[in-house]
Formats: structure tokens, sequence, C-alpha cells
């Protein structure tokens, strides 16, 4: 991702901001030209009082011009603020959406807390370039005014500031330059140490029981030495530049005041047109004060990179054709999925025989969850295709897709505010009396009664266990009803009584409707009608149970459980 796609994201969101912009370049074309003709009136002022001659006019002259100005300077100040807002609101929502239409794989390309670094921190950044730019161009053509000014009232006083201009402007663009490169290697540390923050925060409970809280601050300060270096690197490079800077600027100025000073001794100039030109030339090199401005946006365009980076993951393109009728036979051909060089799936072959609960078993990396990914379209293979009732999945719009899959996860995320809009968030017309009758079936409906708000309690607060936000988890899948329902690891954390009573909710509370169900225990094996095992990303064999408990290398994927460690079979299949 180059500085170019950068530079095109940053002329966008000046596009969609242009109504604020527009007002800002009215407002600072007015702040411009008073600001121009504030030497020359003053100047006008002084030879009259030297002269003898009434001041009142120039002094109403002066006045009314200062209020254009303050008018002028505070529509721009409005309308600026507006045009940030609207700009980085743009970009984060923009980013936000692309994010959440990436597949699961593209998604982990980044660690959370990089991406978070990216929406907040640099889309603020880049936000504000619109304004930044205007800004410049304003301060520059003001600058270019004063200039053109002191050649007008005395040439040999514009020459003497264009002497000493090509100096300054070797200075300046030697320094933008440097601090640009210096923008990438600071925000790039930062981005990493964020993501291990991030990390450690997620599991701080088990940094806190496991006693390794030196440990984890000093895996999330790794990064710090780096971001250290860019920092002062940064600091060097500004020190050097501003004391370049500060001491070409002084050296122009004299150099102009002295021709000025010469020209009022020849009597080529009148007192007034002195402080005029002090005036002009002050205003000459305020181009100088738009290096701040220009090292803001050369940060602005490392942020926007940074930023490119994610908008160029490639999302999902999204099906237009209905889920077809059927009873939700799942279908995988020649199905591969490969991340960082290593394939999860490998040319994977499967049928999913519909209406049956379908258990996948292997060891960890053999592409389980993968597959449970692949089956309702949260991550779209690199090749081979995944059907459903004979139609493949990226042919089928989202929302149709929705309707018909459902999903429940080892970790599930409670969102939609109290409990009752937990399950059946995605589905808000889903009434109380289904969602009480799905949280029984995962049997969770006794917890939220002993909780004082029951089904009303926010979801951020409730006190609740891993397993019994498992089995909120299940409820969400159970009250849609779907045609396909894949449960990824969605029972570990169930004692074992309370995981007989839900696989048996599986089992008969789902009958006629796919079930695909990543295993990681011998009963929840045991109760399905086909077991799939996985190795390598591809399917080793597939049968019941029973008949491949026969087999030693199958019995030893359960040994190590912590469930049903003996190897014999299931009390279920006697």
């Amino acid at each position: 991702m180059t500085h170019k796609d950068g530079d095109r994201l940053l002329a966008s969101l000046a596009l969609r901001a242009w109504r604020p912009l527009a007002v800002v370049a009215v407002g600072t074309a007015v702040a411009s030209a008073a600001t121009l003709t504030m030497p020359a009136l003053l100047a006008a002022a002084v030879d009259g009082v030297l002269a003898g001659e009434g001041v009142l006019t120039a002094a109403a002259r002066l006045a009314l011009i200062l209020a254009l100005f303050t008018l002028a300077d505070l529509a721009r100040n409005i309308a600026g603020a507006s045009s940030n807002a609207r700009a980085t609101s743009t970009l984060r929502l923009r980013l936000t959406g692309h994010i959440l239409r990436l597949g699961v794989g593209e998604a982990r390309r980044f660690p959370i807390g990089e991406l978070a670094n990216r929406l907040v921190s640099n889309t603020a950044n880049a936000g504000n370039v619109p304004l930044t730019l205007l800004d410049t161009a304003a301060g520059l053509i003001t600058a270019a005014g004063g200039v053109t000014a002191l050649f007008l009232i005395d040439w040999r006083t514009g020459l003497a500031f264009l002497a000493g201009l090509p100096v300054a402007l070797i200075v300046i663009f030697v320094f933008v330059t440097r601090m640009s490169g210096l923008f990438d290697d600071y925000q790039e540390a930062q981005g990493r140490l964020a993501a291990r923050l991030t990390d450690t925060l997620a599991g701080i409970r088990t940094v806190r029981a496991s006693g390794t809280a030196d440990r984890e601050i000093a895996r999330v300060l790794a990064p710090l030495p780096e971001l250290s270096a860019a920092g002062h690197a940064l600091w060097r490079a500004q020190a050097r530049g501003v004391w370049r800077i500060g001491l070409v600027l002084p050296l122009i100025e004299v150099a102009v005041l002295a021709v000025a000073g010469l020209g009022v001794v020849d009597g080529r100039l009148a007192p007034g047109q002195l402080l005029a030109v002090a005036g002009y030339a002050t205003l000459g090199l305020s181009f100088i004060e738009q290096v701040e401005a220009v090292v803001s946006v050369a940060q602005a365009r490392s942020a926007a990179r940074r930023v490119c980076q994610v908008l160029a993951l490639p999302t999902q393109v999204p099906g237009t054709h209905p889920a077809p009728e059927g009873p939700g036979a799942l279908s995988l051909r020649g199905v591969t999925v490969t991340r960082d060089g290593a394939r999860l799936l490998d040319e994977l072959d499967l049928e999913i025989p519909a209406g049956l609960l379908t258990a996948v078993v292997g060891r960890s990396g053999a592409g389980k969850t993968t597959l449970a990914m692949v089956a309702g379209r949260l991550l779209d293979p690199d090749r081979g295709q995944v059907s459903l009732d004979g139609r493949p999945l990226d042919e089928i719009a989202p929302d149709s897709l929705r309707d018909v899959v459902a999903y429940a996860f080892e970790r599930p995320a409670l969102l939609g505010g109290d409990l009752a809009s937990a399950i059946a968030y995605g589905r808000p017309g889903i009434d109380r009396v289904a969602v009480r009758e799905a949280a029984a079936s995962a049997r969770v409906d006794d917890v939220i009664g002993r909780l004082p708000q029951g089904y009303d309690t926010p979801a951020a607060g409730a006190p609740l266990s891993g397993g019994e936000l498992q089995r909120l988890g299940l409820a969400r899948a159970l009250v849609r009803r779907a045609r396909l329902t894949v449960l990824d690891d969605a029972t570990s954390s169930l004692d074992t009584a309370t995981e007989a009573q839900v696989t048996r909710a599986l089992v008969d509370g789902m009958r006629g409707r796919t079930r695909l169900v990543v295993a990681h225990r011998a009963t929840t094996a045991a109760h399905a009608d086909l077991v799939v095992w996985l190795e390598s990303g591809r399917v080793r064999a597939q049968g019941t149970h029973q008949d491949l408990w026969n087999d030693p290398a199958y019995r030893a994927l359960f040994a190590t459980g912590d469930v049903s460690r003996k190897e014999e079979p299931c009390p279920v299949l006697r």
C-alpha cells in the first residue's frame, strides 16, 4: 500500500465534506484579503499623522477591516470544525462497514488493538487533512500576496526577500521529507503496542490468576524501544529543522528592512511605507508557519496509508439470490483454505446429510473450526465450492443466508442490550415466548429467572459464568430455528449433566434440522448420527461413533480430552 493510495483516500474525504469546506474557503479568502489590506491602511494612517492630516477616516477603515476579519475568521472556525467532524465520521463509518463486511479470515489479519488504533487515531489524523490543506493553501496565497506587495512598494525590497527564499525552501523540504518517513515508523510501533495491550486486557483474568503481570507488562511494552527511538528521531529532526528555520527567517527579515530603511533615507519610501514593508515581509514569511501544517499532512498521509491497508482487504461479495427451498443438505467440493502458507482445509470433499446431527472431530489444527466457518460463509474458501441444498453459498443474499443458517460459538458475545435482546439478536421480531422457549432448551431459562431483572438484565453487566454464557449463545442459535445450525465447540464449558441435557435438546428438540457440531468430547460424538474425522484438513474417515471407536487413533482423540478419557465405547451406545 503506497502513499498514493492514501492521497486518493484523502481527496475523497475532501469531496465528502465540500459544503463546510466551501464556507471555510470563503471565510479564509475574506480573512486573507483583510490581512493583506491592513499593512497598507496602517501605512496610510501613519503617513497621514506625520503630514498633520486627520486620521479618523484611516482609523475607521482599520476598524472595518478588523471587524470583517473577525467575522470571517469566526465563520471559518465553525465551518472548519464541522468539516473535520464530517470527514472523520465518514472515514470511520467507511472503515467500520468494511471491517464488518470482511470474512472472518481477512478480519483476523490485523490484531484487534491494531484495528482499534487505525479506527480511532489514524482516522482522526486523516479527517483533519482537508481543512489543513485549505488553510495551508490560504496561508501560501497570503504569503505570495505579501511578497507581491513588497515589489509594488519597492522592487528592491522584493528582491531582498527572494534572495533568501531558496535557502528557506531547501531547509523546509529536507525537514518535511525527513519527518514523513519517521511518522511511518512511529505509527507502526504505536499500533503494535496497542495490539498487545488489547490482547492482554482481554485475558486479564488469566494474567491475574497466573501471577504473570510482570511478564505481560514486559511483553506489552516490548515495542516501546522502537516507539521511543522513532519518537526521539522525530524530536531530533524537529529540533534541527526549527533552529535552522529560526536562523533563516530573521536574516531574510533583516535584509528586507535594511533595504527599506535605506529607501527611507534616500527618499524613495515614506516612513509609513517602511511600516508597510515590515508588515508585508512578515506576511511573506508566514509561509514558514505552514511547515507545521505540512508536517501534520505528512503524518496524516501515513495514517491514511494505514487505513487504506485495511480498506484494501477484500470483502465478501454478497450474493443476490434467495436461499433455495430444501431440507438443509450441505455440500463441500474441493474446498481449500490457506492462511500464511498453511492449508487449513485441503481439497476437502464432504456431504453433510440433511436433517442429521453431524459431529466433526479431530486433533487441534485439523481444520474443524475452519470447516465450521465455511459451512455458513463466515469465511470464503480460496478454492472450491460450498453449497446449501444445491445452491452455492456465495450466490445467496446475506439476509437470506442468515435466515437459514445459525451459529453458536465457544465464546459468544452478548450484543443487543438486555438478555432477551441478546438471545433474539439479529431477529428483532421474535417475541418473548420464543426467546424463553429457546432459553429453556439451552438450559439457561432458570439462570436468567434468578436474576433480579430477569430477561431485562443488561447483557454487558450480567453476572454469568462461562458455561452460562455458552448456553445463552446456544439459545440464540436455537431461537432462529434455522435449516442449518453450526455449533463450534459451543458446549465446551458446560458441566457433564448440563451438556447431556443440552445435547438431548440438539438431538430431540431439533430433529429434522441439519446440525453441524464441532466436538471435542466423546459424549457429543456418541449422540451424533454421523461423525466426520478430520486430519490435516482432509476427511480421514466418517461413520458412526461406534464404528469409528474400533480405530485406536480415533479413541486417542478423546484420551486427552476433559471428558471420556477411558478407551471404551460411550455408555449410550452399549
